[in-house]
C-alpha cells in the first residue's frame, strides 16, 4: 500500500509536489519519485509485495508507461501465470509489476480482472495522458484537483488543500482517462446496483450458508498472502472473531488487538476468545476520559471524514492503529463491511424487501466515504495496510441474492453467517448480540461531547474543499422512518445540524458523562459491588 501523488501539465511545480507528497509521509517507508517535463509522478511506498523490488513509479519495460499504485491485487500470482504465458517477462515478484503487464496486455478491460483493493494511476509518457481506476466498494482512495495548467492526483485530500482547488474523488468502481488538457473523464466498469441481478435468489439456508462459508473464507485466505506478521482488529464481536479464527489457522504470525475500557464486554469477550486460540493479544486500554479536543482534532485531520459519527468513530480507530504500528504489524485484517452486507441494522428488518433492498445499496455504494473512509485514513495514518475480507466483491454479490429472511431470523441479526460458521465459532461468540465497540464502553458519548466543534475543526484543515460536515445520514434515516427517498431529501434541504439540536446533544451527553461521578458521589462505598467474576480465570463475565 502506498500514497500517491501526480502533478501534470505545464505548471506542475516541483516544490508544490514535494509539499503534497510529504503530508501523505505516514502511508508508507519510502519516498520514491519521478520528475519529468510536466509529469510529477511519486509515492510513499509501504513495502509488503516484493518489498525490496517494487518501487515506484514503475515503468514498463518498453518506457510507454508509467505506474503510481495504491493496494494490492490479490490475484497477482494468477495473472502473472496467464501474462507469462503470453510472453511477458516479469523483472520482479510484485503485483505493481504485474498490474501494469495487464494494462498492456489487456488495456482498460485489465481492471474487470483485478480482485483487490486499488487505486492507478498509469501516465501515457508520450501524451501526459492518464488512466485512473478505482476499486469497486472504493477501500483505497483516490482524489484530484486542478489549478491553472496543472491537474494534481493524490490519495487524500489533506494533499491536495495546499492547491486551494476543490477536490473532487475518483468514485468507487470507475476507470477513465484524463485527456491531454487535464479533463477528467470517468465511467463506471462495475455497477453496484445490477451486482448479482442476472443470478438466481439463493433461498435455500443450507446452500446460503456453504456459499457464506465458502466465499468468505477464501477472501480471508487471500488477504493473508503475506509473509510479513499479521494483526486481527479485535472487538469481541462476531465479525472480528471470524476473522481472527481463520487468521490463526492460516497464518504463523498472528497478533489481535483490541481497544475499549478495561471493564467493558467488548474486551472481556476479545480477552476470552484471544485466551481460547491461543493467540497473542493487545489490548489498548482508553477510558472516556482519555478522549479529549487533542484526540478528537487528530482523529478528524487523520479521517477527513464527514459526518459526525464516523469522526466519533475514527476517535476509537486512532489507537488501535497507532498501537500496531508500534509493534511493528504492517498488514491488519478488520470486520468492516459485514453488517452492511449481512442485515447488521435494525433498518433492513423495519421495513418490506424491496425498501431493504434499497436501504442495502444505499449503505454499499456510500462505504467509500464512511467506514471504508475511516478504515483507510486511521491505519494508513500510522502506516498499516488494513485489509476488509468481508467486502470481497464475490461475497457482495452474494449478498445481494440472499433474502433478508436469511439475514435476520429468530431474533438475531447476520443469522446466515451465524449459521455457516456454526461449527467453527464459539457458542459464546455466535450468540452474541451485536454490541458496536464505541457505544458499549463509552467512548462514543465521550467524544460526543465534542460534535459541536467538529465541522470548524474539519474547515480548519480545508477539507471542506472536498465536502463539508453533515448530519449522520442514519439518523436523518430514522426521523424519516427508514423511507431512503425521504431521507436524501432531508439530507440536501438540510445538511448540517441547527444550533438549538447541538446545544439538545450536548446536554445529553454532558449529562451522559457526569452520571458516573455522581453515581459515585452518592453511593456509600460499602454499598458498591464488585462486577461479577469468571470462575475459571477471575476475568469478568461478559455481558
Amino acid at each position: 500500500m502506498c500514497g500517491i501523488v501526480l502533478s501534470l501539465g505545464p505548471e506542475a511545480d516541483p516544490v508544490i509536489f514535494r509539499r503534497m507528497l510529504a503530508v501523505l509521509a505516514t502511508r508508507g517507508e519510502v519516498t520514491e519519485t519521478r520528475y519529468e517535463a510536466g509529469l510529477l509522478a511519486g509515492t510513499r511506498r509501504l513495502p509488503v509485495v516484493d518489498r525490496d523490488r517494487a518501487v515506484q513509479p514503475w515503468v514498463s519495460a518498453d518506457q510507454r508507461w508509467l505506474l503510481c499504485y495504491n493496494g494490492e491485487a490479490f490475484n497477482h500470482h494468477e495473472l502473472r501465470a496467464e501474462l507469462s504465458g503470453l510472453g511477458h517477462r516479469f523483472r520482479s515478484g510484485s503485483d505493481t509489476e504485474v498490474v501494469l503487464a495487464a494494462f498492456a496486455q489487456w488495456g482498460e478491460q485489465m481492471v474487470t480482472r483485478l480482485r483487490g483493493e486499488y487505486a492507478i494511476a498509469i501516465v501515457e509518457r508520450a501524451t501526459r495522458r492518464v488512466y485512473l481506476a478505482r476499486d469497486p466498494l472504493g477501500v483505497k482512495p483516490l482524489y484530484w484537483s486542478r489549478t491553472p495548467g496543472c491537474l494534481h492526483l493524490a490519495s487524500e485530500i489533506k494533499a491536495l488543500v495546499r492547491a486551494a482547488a476543490p477536490v473532487v474523488e475518483v468514485p468507487p468502481g470507475h476507470h477513465g482517462w484524463v485527456d491531454a488538457d487535464r479533463r477528467v473523464h470517468l465511467r463506471p466498469y462495475v455497477d453496484l446496483l445490477s451486482l448479482g441481478a442476472g443470478a438466481p435468489a439463493v433461498t435455500d439456508p443450507d446452500e446460503a450458508a456453504l456459499l457464506v462459508r465458502t466465499t468468505l473464507t477464501d477472501s480471508i485466505r487471500v488477504r493473508l498472502d503475506t509473509d510479513l506478521p499479521v494483526g486481527v482488529v479485535l472487538s469481541g464481536g462476531l465479525d472480528s472473531s471470524l476473522v481472527l479464527l481463520h487468521a490463526v489457522q492460516a497464518h504463523p504470525d498472528c497478533v489481535a488487538v483490541t481497544v475499549g475500557v478495561p471493564e467493558s464486554p467488548d474486551v472481556a469477550y476479545a480477552r476470552r476468545l484471544a485466551r481460547d486460540l491461543g493467540v497473542r493479544h493487545e489490548v489498548v486500554e482508553l477510558r472516556p476520559r482519555d478522549i479529549r479536543l487533542a484526540e478528537v482534532r487528530e482523529a478528524i485531520r487523520i479521517s477527513e471524514l464527514t459526518e459526525y459519527g464516523d469522526i466519533i468513530n475514527a476517535v476509537v480507530s486512532v489507537p488501535i492503529f497507532r498501537r500496531l504500528a508500534e509493534l511493528g504489524v504492517r498488514v491488519v485484517l478488520t470486520g468492516d463491511g459485514s453488517d452492511e452486507l449481512f442485515g447488521g441494522y435494525p433498518m433492513y428488518h423495519e421495513v418490506g424487501p424491496e425498501a431493504a433492498r434499497r436501504l442495502f445499496l444505499h449503505k454499499i455504494r456510500n462505504l467509500c466515504r464512511t467506514e471504508l473512509q475511516r478504515v483507510d485514513r486511521t491505519s494508513m495514518g500510522f502506516g498499516v495496510e488494513a485489509r476488509v475480507p468481508f467486502l470481497d466483491l464475490a461475497l457482495v454479490e452474494l449478498a445481494m441474492r440472499l433474502p433478508v429472511d436469511l439475514k435476520m431470523r429468530e431474533g438475531q441479526e447476520k443469522w446466515i453467517v451465524r449459521r455457516a460458521f456454526a461449527d467453527l465459532l464459539p457458542d459464546y461468540i455466535r450468540r452474541r448480540p451485536k454490541n458496536p465497540m464505541s457505544y458499549s464502553s463509552g467512548l462514543h458519548e465521550r467524544a460526543r461531547l465534542y460534535k459541536p466543534l467538529f465541522a470548524r475543526l474539519h474547515r480548519a484543515f480545508g477539507y471542506h474543499l472536498s465536502e463539508p460536515v453533515r448530519r449522520d445520514f442514519d439518523s436523518v434515516l430514522m426521523s424519516c422512518d427508514n423511507d431512503l427517498e425521504a431521507a436524501i431529501a432531508a439530507g440536501r434541504e438540510r445538511r448540517d445540524y441547527t444550533v438549538l439540536e447541538h446545544a439538545r446533544d450536548l446536554v445529553g451527553a454532558a449529562r451522559w458523562n457526569t452520571a458516573p461521578m455522581v453515581r459515585r458521589l452518592v453511593t456509600p462505598r460499602r454499598n458498591r459491588v464488585s462486577p461479577p467474576r469468571n470462575r475459571d480465570d477471575g476475568a469478568p463475565l461478559p455481558g
